[in-house]
């Protein structure tokens, strides 16, 4: 009886064995998709013709790859009309509404890579539906006008993109802003700042900042003082509605399915093509069922593969994002550390970098870098000259880091050390935020949040310098300087510099990568 029991023993575990060799092979084979493509590569016809079956089986394979390939190469209207969606289900649609964060933005907004430390307001208009629209912005503000590509919208006179505010032609004083339609032909009236946008759907991006954490009132008055409406139509535009949209949850995250294709057809049905794309991409959109003024309404197999090509092409999206290196150029910002920027290499007269202008055109070749504009979009959203000026005391220096100092992704079970040299080169602030390495939102760990910075007080170490400890577990008498992770929930962090000066700009001051300290 004994032996039987052995022998049965010895029985299983031959066969759980098996299965998990079996298993392993298995997957070893599928994760490099060398099955799949000798598969469809070797496919051997029938006199020279696919059968049923074959014809099938590459159909939905070519419309799953021009599904996936539109995905990424939509990926920066995807990330604004999800923005715009999000926000208009939880707060309301329409050109008079202007949600703000008023107790600043914590990680109950899903919004890729938002900053804590200051009061941010959003809001989205269509010019061909309101007319031309303006913004009246009251001093000292910062903001930005988008098209839906996210690019910076053209300011008559060639000197300003997209910005307003301290950064735009009102200098911070305030003004009139009129935003136009494309291909505007009517008259322009004096006393306005006029922007000729390259979409009907407009972004309008606005920032204030506060001196105190505990005092955010002024910040948020300022806000309150914006007004939008459509042009000629001050006197009879609807109320301005201003609501709170701090701690409120909203998902204003990219579509990562089938909606991020109906979201695409809502646009193109609001747009005229050109204002979408090429004829070769508009082409592309027609191939998966898009075209302005027709029906979109795929049968249930071919809503299936669209819904999986948006699945993947977001994780493809997002593996290109934590790259270091993107077509061909790397992103480091110091020699032998890993903190990254796309735009590292930029100066005063070239704010965009030697690489790429701020549409993602490459220099070198006139064309569109999409891996390029891929990496940006999955990750985060909307720029400006302002916003990256390299101009000493103005916009912000932003670098970002995914990896350790050994050059390993950041270990949410580990506890790091980053220190920052005395004198910190930030005429305004600093501040180092962390974020899912899901999808980009503001890291959920429980803190108020995830974000540490100068106006928190952290303490200093005699010599000036900052040591800011992230991990699990504050060490012993560090949690001033502490922001909590999360084990198995991965992130990745981005420090901000508020008004760089000139060390900031030149390189000079360099903070410590991630350093492991257990």
């Amino acid at each position: 009886m004994k032996n039987k029991i052995v022998i049965a023993v010895i029985s299983i575990a031959l066969l759980v064995a098996c299965k998990q060799n079996k298993t392993t092979e298995t997957q070893t084979v599928s994760s490099d998709g060398s099955s799949k493509f000798d598969d469809l590569a070797n496919m051997a016809f029938e006199e020279n013709r696919p059968t049923d079956e074959q014809a099938k089986t590459l159909a939905d394979e070519l419309l799953f790859q021009r599904a996936c390939q539109t995905y990424l190469w939509a990926l920066p209207l995807i990330n604004t009309l999800s923005m715009k969606e999000g926000s208009e289900k939880t707060f309301g649609a329409g050109y008079n509404v202007l949600p703000i964060w008023k107790k600043r933005l914590d990680a109950n907004t899903l919004v890729t890579t938002p900053n804590s430390d200051v009061i941010y307001a959003m809001s989205y208009v269509d010019l061909g539906k309101d007319g031309p629209i303006v913004f009246e912005a009251p001093p000292m503000l910062q903001g930005i006008l988008l098209d839906f590509w996210q690019r910076p919208i053209p300011v008559d006179g060639g000197k300003y993109f997209g910005d307003l505010g301290f950064f735009g032609p009102d200098a911070g004083k305030g003004g009139k802003f009129l935003i136009l339609p494309p291909n505007y032909k009517g008259k322009v009236p004096s006393g306005y700042f006029v922007y000729r946008s390259g979409t009907n759907n407009v972004f309008i991006f606005l920032r204030a900042f506060y001196q105190d954490p505990s005092n955010l009132a002024p910040a948020v008055s300022l806000m309150e003082n914006s007004k939008v409406y459509p042009l000629g139509k001050e006197a009879s535009a609807l109320p301005m509605k201003y609501p709170d949209a701090s701690g409120v949850a909203a998902d204003m995250l990219p579509a990562r399915n089938f909606s991020a294709f109906e979201q695409l057809k809502r646009l193109v049905d609001t747009e005229e093509p050109e204002n979408i794309g090429s004829p070769d991409w508009l082409g592309m959109l027609a191939s998966i069922g898009i075209v302005k003024g027709k029906p979109f309404n795929p049968d249930a197999h071919t809503k299936d593969i669209l819904d999986k090509a948006a699945k993947a092409a977001y994780k493809m999206s997002r593996v290109i994002g934590f790259k270091q290196e993107v077509s061909g150029r790397s992103f480091i910002v110091y020699p032998n550390h890993q903190w990254v920027n796309p735009l590292a290499g930029a100066t005063p007269d070239n704010i965009g970098g030697p690489f790429a202008d701020l549409g993602w055109k490459r220099k070198d070749g006139g064309f569109t870098d999409i891996d390029l504009r891929t990496w940006f979009f999955t990750d985060y959203y909307s720029i400006s000259p302002g916003m990256i000026s390299q101009t000493p005391g103005k916009g912000a220096k932003y670098v970002i880091a995914f990896r350790d100092k050994e050059g390993k992704y950041l270990d949410p079970s580990a506890t790091y050390k980053v220190s920052l040299p005395a004198n910190v080169p930030a005429a305004n602030f600093w501040s180092l935020t962390l974020y899912e390495s899901e999808n980009a939102s503001g890291y959920a760990n429980g803190q108020p949040f995830p974000s540490l910075g100068s106006r928190d007080k952290p303490v200093q170490n005699a010599d000036g310098s900052t040591d800011l400890y992230i991990g699990p577990k504050a060490p012993d008498g560090k949690t001033a300087n502490w922001l909590k992770t999360i084990p198995g929930k991965g992130y990745f962090a981005i420090l901000r510099l508020y008004g760089p000066t000139e060390k900031a700009i030149d390189n000079s001051w360099i903070p410590s990568d991630f350093e492991k300290i257990n």
